[in-house]
This record gives C-alpha cells, sequence and structure tokens, in this order.
C-alpha cells in the first residue's frame, strides 16, 4: 500500500476521537447553558452578569495555567491578540447574547446562533483562504433546512410580539458575527504562537474589564443577587460554559478549521430542546423533530467530509 493510498483511506481528522470527544463535550456544555443565561438576565443587568462569569473564568483559568505550569509569554503582539479576543468573544458577543434574552426565547436565541457556520465558512474562505468542499456545502443544506424547521417552531412558541421578536434576532445576529470573528482569529497563526490557556485567561480577564466599564455607563453600580440559583449560574456558566469549554473549542477549531468546529452549534438548540424536555417539561412537535433530525443528518455528513478546509 502506498502512503498516498494510506493517506486517501485514512478517516478525516473530525471523526477522530481527539477532535469529537472534545466537540462532544463543549456541545453538551454549550446547549445546557441558555438556560442558565435566561435566570441570569431575570434581575441583574445583563452587563454585570457577563462580567461575573468572565472575572470568575478568567481567575479559574489562570489557575489552570498554573496547575499546567504554562508561562504567560506575552509579548506585545500576543497582548493585543487577547485584547481583540476578549473584545469580541467576551464583551461584545456575550453583551448582545444576554440582551436577545431579554426579548425573545433561549430556545430562539439557540436556534438563530447556530448560523454561526455561515459566517465562519464565509470568513475562512476570505481571510484564511479556506475552501469549502463539496461534501461540507451539502451538510450545511441539510443542517440548515433542519434549522429554519427549528426556527419556525421556536417562532410560533415565543409570546412576544414581533417587534421584540426581530430585536431579540437582531441582538443575536449582531453576537453571531462577534464570536464568527473570534472564531477566525483562533484560526490564525498568530493564535498558535502562544499558549492557549494563558491567552484565554488574559483574553477573559481583558473582557471582564471592559464588561465593567460598560455596565457601569449602561446599568450603574454593581448589582448582585444573593440567590443561590444566580450565583450557581455564575459558577456554572464560568467554570464549564467558559474556563473548560472554551480551550476545548478552540482547539478544535485549530484541528478542522472555523466551518466545521461550527458545527457544535447546530447540535446546541437539539441538546437544549432534550434538557428542556427533562427540567421544564418541553412538548416536541412534529417540526420540532424534524428539524433535529435534518439538523443531525447534516451534521454527520459535514463532519465526514474528508478535505472541509482547502
Amino acid at each position: 500500500m502506498t502512503d498516498d493510498t494510506a493517506t486517501h483511506r485514512a478517516p478525516p481528522r473530525s471523526t477522530r476521537a481527539a477532535v469529537l470527544i472534545p466537540f462532544g463535550i463543549v456541545t453538551l456544555v454549550w446547549g445546557s447553558t441558555w438556560l442558565v443565561i435566561r435566570d441570569q438576565v431575570s434581575s441583574v443587568p445583563p452587563s454585570w452578569s457577563v462580567c461575573y462569569r468572565f472575572l470568575v473564568a478568567g481567575l479559574a483559568m489562570i489557575v489552570v495555567a498554573k496547575f499546567r505550569r504554562e508561562r504567560f509569554a506575552l509579548d506585545v503582539r500576543g497582548w493585543a491578540f487577547a485584547a481583540a479576543l476578549g473584545l469580541s468573544q467576551f464583551v461584545l458577543n456575550f453583551n448582545f447574547v444576554y440582551r436577545a434574552e431579554e426579548h425573545i426565547t433561549s430556545g430562539i436565541v439557540a436556534v438563530v446562533f447556530a448560523l454561526m457556520l455561515v459566517p465562519n465558512a464565509v470568513l475562512a474562505r476570505i481571510l484564511l483562504g479556506q475552501r469549502m468542499g463539496g461534501q461540507l456545502i451539502v451538510g450545511s443544506a441539510v443542517a440548515m433546512a433542519g434549522i429554519v424547521l427549528l426556527f419556525l417552531h421556536e417562532a410560533r412558541l415565543s409570546p412576544n410580539g414581533a417587534d421584540e421578536t426581530m430585536l431579540g434576532i437582531g441582538f443575536t445576529l449582531i453576537a453571531i458575527l462577534c464570536a464568527s470573528s473570534a472564531n477566525i482569529l483562533q484560526a490564525t497563526e498568530t493564535a498558535r504562537r502562544y499558549p492557549m490557556v494563558p491567552t484565554l485567561a488574559a483574553a477573559m480577564l481583558i473582557g471582564a474589564a471592559i464588561d465593567a466599564v460598560v455596565a457601569l455607563s449602561l446599568s450603574g453600580p454593581p448589582a448582585f443577587e444573593w440567590r443561590a440559583s444566580y450565583a450557581g449560574g455564575i459558577m456554572y456558566l464560568a467554570l464549564f460554559g467558559s474556563t473548560l469549554s472554551f480551550p476545548l473549542y478552540f482547539h478544535v477549531i485549530r484541528q478542522i478549521g472555523p466551518a466545521k468546529a461550527a458545527y457544535s452549534g447546530v447540535m446546541v438548540p437539539v441538546i437544549a430542546m432534550l434538557l428542556s424536555t427533562l427540567f421544564e417539561g418541553y412538548l416536541w412537535s412534529p417540526l420540532a423533530i424534524s428539524g433535529a433530525l435534518l439538523a443531525g443528518a447534516g451534521l454527520i455528513i459535514a463532519l465526514r467530509a474528508r478535505r472541509p478546509n482547502r
């Protein structure tokens, strides 16, 4: 067997355990965070909740870096990269996400956020020169059909009026563009020059500082609710939704590219609905079932593509 034949028959990188395991963990954790975020915006201004989340997450990242004996060896370029990542991912993205959930249900936000695979693929093509293979395009089309069905289902259940719904969707779309920009940053050669955990710690703490300035400007002095579910939600979102998940997700981006990595978002609303079934009595409709099945089929097709980023 020649080397070329062996390479041809080798499974695509995205189906290897080193990618599938972190991919699965991130999908499961982020699928659960939408329910927690909804409680976070019930009484505390969104920007303060975002600030607390990434302050705790950044400090936890420092502990992880120290445990792994990773040095904070960031030069001027490294700090600039961390600041850009913190602004796009941990300030703009999450401030708009939290505000979106003030206007529409967490289900709609989760479903709309699955559209991130589109700007991820487009920006990766423009900025990184990565072309989508035919199989990835087919998988995306199938998944998008599922997302449309899930969106129609969630929109029908929304108790809010059209104006509130459109405002919430608008906030979500802005958040998607900001998160996609951060995804592209993680796929660049600059990102690979610096240790991931210390860089993420710096980005989160820079982001938390900016979040505090935004919160002070928009909402006034710090507000905190000493309720067990709120405080516990901060810790869960910080430690599991951020400290655990972001290094895993960015690792996946570096392995298989932003377009494929964004498929975690395709399955997140399905996971969110499954959890809602267990904890909130969510009832599945034929529309929701069809959308979930299509989303899953698209995910399988896309992840089995051998050359997603050419």
